[in-house]
């Protein structure tokens, strides 16, 4: 990934954090972005400790004018546009798994939406402009956007939407904005799976963080561009792919 210029909302903590610290190690330059200002700037430290490229910008998802003042210093610093656009940044209010939908406030709905959903709406809009030729964009989603269901125990990688109310209906609609601007654009556009992943948005279950970065840099650089473009791109097929 030398020389790429990639930008990675939510890059604060969870899989945004990991998927920063990875592609900075395989040489990107990395453009970070959160709404917690001081975690963000420790991620940054620690990426340039290791020798990695990093920049850090405050920037709320919902809003598009931090959004489009994150894509300009992006590109302001890059060589030919923005490569690699990596869109982390979610929430979750309440406990994961026991928020059904008919229980749920207005109030968690609205801003569940707002970030999960208009947040990638505007990330992916605001890139535009900035786009290399040859850039990709990646929208992480699970299982929970596509099936509904009874949980399927604590050891299972899957995630199913019974009980995760709005969070799921925000994944299902990012993965339709992913479909959206795939068939539009020239860039790739896709959704990345990595099955259940241990962050604050899963109460801690599922594999380490850090495990899950192989998929992302793979779906970022050698995964063929019409596998990624308006796909869900999972763990399953990327070890197949690379085994």
């Amino acid at each position: 990934m030398d020389g790429l210029t990639v930008v990675v909302t939510g890059a604060s903590r969870g899989i945004g954090e990991e998927v920063a610290r990875r592609f900075a190690a395989e040489g990107a330059r990395v453009v970070a972005c959160s709404r917690e200002q001081d975690e963000l700037d420790e991620v940054v430290a620690d990426i340039e400790r290791e020798d990695g490229d990093a920049e850090g910008v405050r920037a709320d998802v919902r809003d598009e004018f931090d959004v489009e003042r994150l894509m300009e210093t992006a590109a302001r610093g890059s060589d030919g546009g923005i490569d690699v656009v990596v869109t982390c940044a979610g929430v979750y209010h309440g406990e994961p798994g026991e928020t059904p939908l008919s229980e749920e406030a207005y109030s968690a709905f609205d801003d569940t939406l707002r970030t999960n959903v208009r947040g990638v709406f505007a990330t992916v809009k605001e890139a535009l402009p900035h786009l290399a030729d040859d850039a990709r964009v990646l929208v992480p989603s699970g299982s929970v956007a596509r099936e509904a269901g009874s949980d399927r125990g604590a050891n299972s990688d899957r995630q199913t939407s019974a009980g995760y109310g709005s969070y799921a209906v925000s994944k299902a609609a990012a993965e339709a904005l992913c479909r959206g601007f795939a068939a539009e654009l020239d860039q790739p556009v896709g959704i990345v799976d990595p099955g259940a992943v241990a962050t604050d948005l899963t109460n801690g279950r599922g594999r380490d963080p850090e495990e899950v970065t192989d998929l992302f840099v793979w779906a970022a650089t050698d995964a063929a561009a019409e596998d990624v473009d308006g796909e869900v791109v999972s763990s399953e097929e990327f070890e197949q792919a690379t085994a």
